[in-house]
C-alpha cells in the first residue's frame, strides 16, 4: 500500500525530499444537527493524472459531482503549474471550490527506493499491477513550511483558501517532534493574521509511541495552541492506530475542521473505497457538530484507477449524506 507519507519518505532522494507538499453551502445532514459541506476530493488520490493534464482531470472531477477541492503537491511545480490565482479560477470555473491545499512540513530523510527482486518482471500473482515509473528529475523544488511558511501562506490567501495544510512531517524522535510544533506555532500565527486557518494531517505513525510514552499525535495536541493549530483527521490512518475518530473528536471538540474522508479494509493495511471497508462513517458524521467540521475530502491513496475510485466514494457519501 502506497501512502503519501511514505511516497514522500521513498522519494526522499529525488527534489521529493524538500517537498512543502466561507459559508458552507447547505445540505442536510441526516446524522448531525449543523450542516455538511459538499462532498470534497483531495487531489493526492488523482496524482499521476494531475500531474500529465490538470484542466482535464479536474472536468472529470467535477463531471463526478465533487464540489471542493483540496490540492496537493506537483511535479510541475506550483499548483499544478498554475499560481495561487490561475488554480483558482481554473477551479472556480468548473463549478468548484479551492478550499485547502497540503504542503509538507519539513523534508524527510532520503531513503533508497526498494530494489526489485532479482529476474521479476511481472508482479507476483494476485499483487497489483505496477505502475509505470515517474521522472521527478525535472521537478521544481518544493516548498515546506520549516523554511517556506510564510511564501506558503501568502499563495494560500493569494488563491482564496481556507486552510492550508501540513501534510507529512517527521515526527520520529522528541526532537523532530519538538520543532514540528514550533514550525506549527509559527505557521497558524501567520496563517491568522493572513485570514486563513491552519491544521495538521496524520497519518497512522502520529499514534505511535516515542520516548517517553507519548504519542506524536498527543504532543501536538496538546503542546500548540488550539486557536492556531487545528486538525485535518484522516479517518482511515485513525482506524487503522487502533483510534475512535469520535472519541478524538470528544476529546478536543472543535478542533477538527477537515477530514480525509477514507475507507480501510478488515486488514488494517489496504485503503479502499468509501464504503467498502470498515471505518463507521455514519458515527463519524453524527459527531461532526462537536468536532467542528467544516470541510471534509474523499482520499484513497494512489487508487489504480482513480476515476472510478473516486467515483464509488462519492456514490456512497452521497447515499450516507442524502
Amino acid at each position: 500500500m502506497t501512502s503519501r507519507r511514505h511516497f514522500l519518505r521513498n522519494a526522499g532522494g529525488l527534489t521529493l525530499s524538500a517537498l512543502a507538499l466561507p459559508s458552507l453551502l447547505q445540505a442536510r445532514n441526516p446524522f448531525a444537527s449543523a450542516a455538511t459541506p459538499p462532498i470534497g476530493i483531495q487531489l493526492f488520490t488523482l496524482f499521476r493524472a494531475m500531474n500529465e493534464d490538470p484542466k482535464g482531470t479536474l472536468e472529470k472531477v467535477a463531471a463526478v459531482g465533487y464540489k471542493e477541492i483540496e490540492s496537493a503537491f506537483s511535479t510541475r511545480g506550483g499548483y499544478y503549474g498554475y499560481s495561487a490565482k490561475e488554480f483558482k479560477s481554473l477551479v472556480s470555473g468548473l463549478g468548484m471550490t479551492w478550499r485547502a491545499h497540503h504542503a509538507g512540513g519539513a523534508p524527510f530523510r532520503p531513503r533508497p527506493m526498494p530494489a526489485a527482486p532479482a529476474g521479476a518482471s511481472t508482479p507476483p500473482a494476485g499483487a497489483a499491477p505496477a505502475r509505470p515509473s515517474m521522472d521527478f528529475s525535472k521537478m521544481p523544488p518544493m516548498l515546506n513550511l520549516r523554511d517556506n511558511y510564510q511564501q506558503l501562506v501568502d499563495e494560500a490567501a493569494e488563491g482564496g483558501l481556507s486552510y492550508l495544510v501540513c501534510a507529512s512531517t517527521p515526527v520520529a524522535t522528541l526532537d523532530e517532534i519538538q520543532k514540528s510544533i514550533e514550525v506549527f506555532q509559527k505557521t497558524g500565527e501567520a496563517a491568522k493574521k493572513a485570514g486563513i486557518g491552519f491544521a495538521y494531517h496524520n497519518h497512522s505513525t502520529e499514534f505511535d509511541p516515542v520516548e517517553g510514552g507519548k504519542t506524536p499525535y498527543e504532543l501536538i495536541l496538546s503542546q500548540t495552541d488550539k486557536e492556531l493549530v487545528k486538525m485535518e483527521l484522516d479517518l482511515a490512518w485513525a482506524v487503522k492506530a487502533g483510534k475512535d475518530p469520535v472519541a478524538l473528536f470528544n476529546e478536543q471538540p472543535g478542533r477538527f475542521p477537515l477530514w480525509h474522508v477514507k475507507d480501510i479494509k478488515a486488514d488494517k493495511n489496504t485503503i479502499t473505497e468509501v464504503g467498502n471497508g470498515v471505518v463507521d462513517f455514519k458515527q463519524a458524521f453524527a459527531a461532526a457538530k462537536t468536532a467542528g467540521l467544516r470541510y471534509f475530502f474523499v482520499e484513497q491513496d494512489m487508487a489504480a484507477d482513480p476515476i472510478a475510485s473516486i467515483t464509488t466514494s462519492y456514490n456512497h457519501l452521497k447515499k450516507l449524506l442524502a
